[in-house]
Protein backbone atom coordinates (compact mmCIF):
# COMPACT_ATOMS: atom_id res chain seq x y z
CA UNK A 1 0.00 0.00 0.00
CA UNK A 2 1.18 3.42 -1.24
CA UNK A 3 1.22 5.79 2.07
CA UNK A 4 2.04 9.95 1.16
CA UNK A 5 2.77 11.48 4.21
CA UNK A 6 2.03 15.37 3.54
CA UNK A 7 5.19 17.64 4.39
CA UNK A 8 5.01 19.62 7.62
CA UNK A 9 3.62 23.15 7.84
CA UNK A 10 6.02 25.79 7.77
CA UNK A 11 6.34 27.81 11.17
CA UNK A 12 7.94 31.12 10.07
CA UNK A 13 10.28 33.08 11.21
CA UNK A 14 10.92 33.45 15.21
CA UNK A 15 12.35 36.85 16.19
CA UNK A 16 14.46 37.26 18.96
CA UNK A 17 15.70 40.89 20.45
CA UNK A 18 14.63 40.00 24.59
CA UNK A 19 15.66 38.31 27.43
CA UNK A 20 12.81 36.44 28.21
CA UNK A 21 9.73 35.40 26.39
CA UNK A 22 6.24 34.66 27.14
CA UNK A 23 5.43 37.18 30.17
CA UNK A 24 4.80 40.42 28.26
CA UNK A 25 3.64 42.86 31.05
CA UNK A 26 6.08 43.92 33.60
CA UNK A 27 5.16 44.56 37.05
CA UNK A 28 7.23 47.48 39.36
CA UNK A 29 7.05 46.26 42.98
CA UNK A 30 7.35 48.54 46.11
CA UNK A 31 9.99 47.28 48.72
CA UNK A 32 7.64 45.73 51.10
CA UNK A 33 7.17 43.23 53.89
CA UNK A 34 3.85 42.39 54.53
CA UNK A 35 2.09 39.51 53.44
CA UNK A 36 0.72 39.64 49.82
CA UNK A 37 -2.17 36.66 49.54
CA UNK A 38 -3.65 35.33 46.09
CA UNK A 39 -5.21 38.52 44.22
CA UNK A 40 -2.79 40.59 45.25
CA UNK A 41 -1.00 42.09 42.54
CA UNK A 42 2.20 41.16 44.06
CA UNK A 43 1.43 37.17 44.04
CA UNK A 44 2.29 35.54 41.50
CA UNK A 45 0.06 33.31 41.63
CA UNK A 46 -2.56 35.70 41.08
CA UNK A 47 -2.14 35.54 37.33
CA UNK A 48 -3.58 33.42 34.72
CA UNK A 49 -0.47 34.09 32.61
CA UNK A 50 3.17 34.73 33.29
CA UNK A 51 4.22 38.07 34.35
CA UNK A 52 7.92 40.14 34.95
CA UNK A 53 8.65 41.36 38.46
CA UNK A 54 11.00 44.31 39.55
CA UNK A 55 11.30 46.12 43.22
CA UNK A 56 12.07 49.53 43.24
CA UNK A 57 14.44 49.31 45.73
CA UNK A 58 13.94 52.13 48.70
CA UNK A 59 10.08 52.48 47.64
CA UNK A 60 8.61 51.76 50.82
CA UNK A 61 4.72 52.32 51.14
CA UNK A 62 5.26 55.19 53.20
CA UNK A 63 7.22 56.97 51.20
CA UNK A 64 4.71 56.14 47.71
CA UNK A 65 1.67 56.54 49.33
CA UNK A 66 1.94 59.38 52.37
CA UNK A 67 4.77 61.04 50.83
CA UNK A 68 3.69 61.24 47.21
CA UNK A 69 6.86 59.38 46.19
CA UNK A 70 8.94 62.39 46.45
CA UNK A 71 12.28 61.59 44.53
CA UNK A 72 11.43 58.02 43.55
CA UNK A 73 11.02 59.06 40.39
CA UNK A 74 14.07 58.49 38.73
CA UNK A 75 14.34 54.96 40.42
CA UNK A 76 10.89 53.76 38.57
CA UNK A 77 12.33 54.66 35.20
CA UNK A 78 14.96 52.75 35.87
CA UNK A 79 13.09 49.53 36.67
CA UNK A 80 10.87 50.18 33.71
CA UNK A 81 13.22 50.50 31.58
CA UNK A 82 14.86 47.10 32.53
CA UNK A 83 12.35 45.58 32.71
CA UNK A 84 11.44 46.48 28.92
CA UNK A 85 14.93 45.17 28.12
CA UNK A 86 14.06 41.59 29.92
CA UNK A 87 11.14 41.68 27.92
CA UNK A 88 8.12 43.38 29.08
CA UNK A 89 5.61 45.05 26.14
CA UNK A 90 3.62 46.72 28.74
CA UNK A 91 4.38 47.92 32.52
CA UNK A 92 2.49 48.42 35.19
CA UNK A 93 2.68 49.43 39.37
CA UNK A 94 1.78 47.57 42.76
CA UNK A 95 0.61 50.83 44.58
CA UNK A 96 -2.23 53.25 42.50
CA UNK A 97 -1.21 56.34 44.30
CA UNK A 98 1.83 55.50 41.13
CA UNK A 99 -0.57 57.61 39.08
CA UNK A 100 1.49 60.34 39.67
CA UNK A 101 4.57 59.02 37.42
CA UNK A 102 2.31 58.15 34.13
CA UNK A 103 3.16 60.23 31.98
CA UNK A 104 6.59 59.95 32.85
CA UNK A 105 7.10 56.42 32.72
CA UNK A 106 4.71 55.97 29.43
CA UNK A 107 7.28 58.45 28.01
CA UNK A 108 10.27 57.02 29.20
CA UNK A 109 9.78 53.30 27.98
CA UNK A 110 8.17 53.75 25.05
CA UNK A 111 5.67 51.25 25.87
CA UNK A 112 2.16 50.79 27.52
CA UNK A 113 2.39 52.04 31.26
CA UNK A 114 -0.90 51.51 33.05
CA UNK A 115 0.20 52.86 36.44
CA UNK A 116 -3.06 53.15 38.62
CA UNK A 117 -6.12 51.22 38.68
CA UNK A 118 -7.86 54.49 38.94
CA UNK A 119 -7.31 54.55 35.21
CA UNK A 120 -9.99 52.76 34.73
CA UNK A 121 -12.43 55.51 36.91
CA UNK A 122 -13.19 57.47 33.23
CA UNK A 123 -14.00 53.84 31.50
CA UNK A 124 -16.41 53.08 34.14
CA UNK A 125 -17.84 56.25 34.44
CA UNK A 126 -18.78 55.85 30.59
CA UNK A 127 -21.03 52.80 31.09
CA UNK A 128 -23.04 54.24 34.13
CA UNK A 129 -26.53 55.74 33.72
CA UNK A 130 -27.48 59.51 34.02
CA UNK A 131 -26.90 60.58 37.54
CA UNK A 132 -24.93 58.08 38.56
CA UNK A 133 -21.23 58.48 39.83
CA UNK A 134 -18.15 55.85 40.18
CA UNK A 135 -16.74 56.13 44.17
CA UNK A 136 -13.20 55.07 44.87
CA UNK A 137 -12.09 53.24 47.78
CA UNK A 138 -8.12 53.76 48.62
CA UNK A 139 -5.91 52.69 51.32
CA UNK A 140 -5.39 56.57 52.37
CA UNK A 141 -8.41 59.27 51.72
CA UNK A 142 -5.83 61.72 53.39
CA UNK A 143 -3.42 60.98 51.38
CA UNK A 144 -5.25 60.50 47.69
CA UNK A 145 -5.11 63.77 46.46
CA UNK A 146 -6.54 65.71 43.58
CA UNK A 147 -3.00 65.54 41.75
CA UNK A 148 -3.22 62.06 41.95
CA UNK A 149 -7.04 61.62 40.24
CA UNK A 150 -6.07 63.66 37.81
CA UNK A 151 -2.98 62.09 36.85
CA UNK A 152 -5.30 58.73 35.92
CA UNK A 153 -7.32 61.05 34.25
CA UNK A 154 -10.44 60.35 36.77
CA UNK A 155 -12.27 63.81 38.34
CA UNK A 156 -10.84 65.51 40.95
CA UNK A 157 -14.07 65.60 42.69
CA UNK A 158 -14.55 61.98 42.47
CA UNK A 159 -16.04 60.63 45.74
CA UNK A 160 -13.42 58.87 47.83
CA UNK A 161 -13.30 56.38 51.21
CA UNK A 162 -10.24 55.03 52.60
CA UNK A 163 -9.13 52.44 55.05
CA UNK A 164 -6.82 54.63 57.16
CA UNK A 165 -9.28 54.49 60.47
CA UNK A 166 -9.68 50.60 60.14
CA UNK A 167 -8.42 48.19 62.00
CA UNK A 168 -5.62 46.12 59.71
CA UNK A 169 -5.09 47.32 56.52
CA UNK A 170 -3.91 50.30 56.73
CA UNK A 171 -1.88 49.55 59.63
CA UNK A 172 -0.44 46.42 58.17
CA UNK A 173 0.50 47.78 54.52
CA UNK A 174 1.38 51.80 55.31
CA UNK A 175 1.31 53.00 59.36
CA UNK A 176 3.11 49.89 60.28
CA UNK A 177 3.96 47.57 57.45
CA UNK A 178 3.75 44.50 59.38
CA UNK A 179 5.00 41.11 58.10
CA UNK A 180 1.41 39.30 59.76
CA UNK A 181 -2.26 40.56 58.22
CA UNK A 182 -5.33 39.16 59.92
CA UNK A 183 -7.11 38.82 56.66
CA UNK A 184 -10.54 38.86 58.13
CA UNK A 185 -9.96 41.75 60.32
CA UNK A 186 -8.47 43.58 56.54
CA UNK A 187 -11.80 42.50 54.80
CA UNK A 188 -13.84 44.52 57.14
CA UNK A 189 -11.88 47.62 56.54
CA UNK A 190 -12.50 47.26 52.86
CA UNK A 191 -16.35 46.53 53.72
CA UNK A 192 -16.58 49.46 56.00
CA UNK A 193 -14.73 51.76 53.74
CA UNK A 194 -17.25 50.82 50.95
CA UNK A 195 -20.66 51.62 53.27
CA UNK A 196 -19.44 54.68 54.10
CA UNK A 197 -18.71 55.32 50.65
CA UNK A 198 -22.46 55.22 49.96
CA UNK A 199 -23.92 56.08 52.89
CA UNK A 200 -22.13 59.42 52.17
CA UNK A 201 -22.50 59.13 48.67
CA UNK A 202 -25.89 57.39 47.64
CA UNK A 203 -25.25 58.31 43.59
CA UNK A 204 -22.20 56.12 43.32
CA UNK A 205 -23.19 53.56 40.99
CA UNK A 206 -19.78 51.12 40.93
CA UNK A 207 -16.64 51.13 42.62
CA UNK A 208 -13.23 51.24 41.65
CA UNK A 209 -10.07 49.53 44.09
CA UNK A 210 -7.33 51.94 44.18
CA UNK A 211 -5.02 49.47 46.28
CA UNK A 212 -3.35 46.77 44.44
CA UNK A 213 -3.93 44.64 47.55
CA UNK A 214 -7.34 45.06 47.68
CA UNK A 215 -8.78 42.22 44.63
CA UNK A 216 -8.80 39.57 47.11
CA UNK A 217 -11.72 41.13 49.00
CA UNK A 218 -13.68 42.99 45.34
CA UNK A 219 -16.30 39.59 46.05
CA UNK A 220 -16.84 40.28 49.28
CA UNK A 221 -17.19 44.15 48.68
CA UNK A 222 -19.54 43.50 45.32
CA UNK A 223 -22.07 41.35 47.60
CA UNK A 224 -21.82 43.51 50.49
CA UNK A 225 -22.86 46.95 48.11
CA UNK A 226 -24.67 44.97 45.09
CA UNK A 227 -22.66 47.08 43.01
CA UNK A 228 -19.99 46.58 39.98
CA UNK A 229 -16.06 46.32 41.43
CA UNK A 230 -13.26 47.55 39.49
CA UNK A 231 -9.63 46.83 40.52
CA UNK A 232 -6.27 46.23 39.49
CA UNK A 233 -7.09 42.79 38.38
CA UNK A 234 -9.74 44.10 36.15
CA UNK A 235 -7.44 46.51 34.47
CA UNK A 236 -4.71 44.34 34.01
CA UNK A 237 -6.67 41.34 32.53
CA UNK A 238 -7.75 43.73 30.27
CA UNK A 239 -4.48 45.34 29.11
CA UNK A 240 -2.82 41.69 28.68
CA UNK A 241 -6.18 41.00 26.60
CA UNK A 242 -4.50 43.45 24.10
CA UNK A 243 -1.10 41.93 24.40
CA UNK A 244 -2.44 38.93 23.82
CA UNK A 245 -5.89 38.56 22.18
CA UNK A 246 -7.39 35.51 22.03
CA UNK A 247 -6.73 33.05 18.89
CA UNK A 248 -10.40 31.42 18.03
CA UNK A 249 -10.18 28.55 16.56
CA UNK A 250 -11.25 28.41 12.65
CA UNK A 251 -15.00 27.91 11.73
Amino acid sequence: MDITLSPPARRGVARGGKAVYGAPLGILMLETRFPRIPGDVGNGATWPFPVLYRVVRGATSEKVVLKGAEGLLPDFLDAAEELVRQGAEAITTTCGFLSLFQKELAAHVGVPVATSSLMQVPWVQAMLPPGRRVGVITVSAAALTPRHLEAAGAPADTPVAGTENGREFFRVLVKAEKEEMDIDLAEQDILDAGRDLVARHPEVGAIVLECTNMPPYAAALQKELRLPVHDIYTMISYLHAGLRPRIFPAP
